[in-house]
């Protein structure tokens, strides 16, 4: 009995270690996000959803609703840094910001309280709002993941009279707002050809104006959030501001660090994600 009682602690306190670990790993994915987000000007909060479900044991709508306010004040940093550039094209951000605001705001306060805990089964296998919620979360990082790796990066002319295609821009804006909404992803890999193709802006204006576009429609999400669920605050900054910090330590390195080769890496690890993602809901 005695034994027994012994291996029971032994057991208990691994698994308090483990979980430890586990945590504290979660916390330097928030400082991975960031890293990411510096070094190549995106990407970095597809790893937001994953890091804070399976490292940090967020429930999954939580987790996208503390997404999107991580995605919002990191993208933030990033565009206050491209306005002091004259980067960012304040006229193409509005008309794109304000129907995907709109978008991610309905879907966070309306949407998703709406959809059922219990959506359908098959085959045996019940498909929970969390699994959905998952499952669709991984498709979209397999389509970012394509994006980076089969970008051309090709030269752009910085000084191209800019286009504006508005009813397209408008009709782009509402579905990035809504998918941004469901997932909790700033959805970058989606606005950013969007701006080069409708409104004709040169690759480095369309990265700019991308991170002040995220950075309104995410926080304005996020709201909708603040009024349906119980943040918490403390968690939810301290991971914030680690985020922060790899945005800084990110645009350091990109002095060093070429970044058409890191995107083109951090696409295959993305795709390895998504992949993963699917395996693991499907096997719970």
């Amino acid at each position: 009995m005695l034994l027994l009682l012994l291996k029971n602690k032994v057991n208990f306190e691994f698994y308090l270690i483990t979980m430890e670990i586990i945590e504290i790993l979660g916390y330097v994915g928030a400082l991975i996000i960031g890293l990411v987000l510096g070094l190549i000007g995106g990407g970095g909060s597809i790893l937001t959803v994953p890091v804070l479900v399976y490292l940090l044991s967020e429930d999954p709508v939580i987790a996208t609703a503390y997404s999107l306010f991580v995605v919002g004040v990191s993208s933030l940093v990033g565009a206050f840094r491209n306005m002091q550039k004259k980067l960012v094209d304040f006229r193409t951000a509005i008309v794109f910001a304000i129907p995907a605001f709109i978008a991610v705001y309905v879907t966070r306060k309306f949407l998703i309280p709406f959809i059922p805990d219990e959506l359908f089964s098959v085959g045996g296998f019940l498909i929970t709002k969390n699994i959905a919620i998952m499952l669709f979360f991984a498709v979209i990082m397999i389509l970012a993941s394509y994006s980076m790796i089969k970008s051309k990066n090709k030269a752009t002319d910085e000084h191209q009279t800019i286009q504006y295609n508005y009813p397209l821009i408008i009709i782009e804006g509402f579905v990035v707002g809504t998918l941004t909404g469901i997932v909790g992803a700033g959805g970058g890999f989606l606005i950013i050809p969007a701006l080069v193709i409708l409104a004709k802006l040169p690759m480095k204006k369309a990265v700019a104006t991308s991170l002040l576009i995220i950075a309104i429609k995410s926080l304005i999400g996020f709201i909708g959030d603040v009024q349906n669920l119980e943040i918490e605050w403390n968690f939810l900054l301290s991971f914030t501001a680690l985020s922060v910090v790899g945005i800084f330590i990110g645009i350091w390195l990109n002095k060093f660090i070429d970044g058409k080769k890191l995107k083109k890496g951090f696409g295959w690890f993305v795709l390895v994600m998504g992949i993963y993602i699917i395996f693991k809901e499907f096997t719970k």
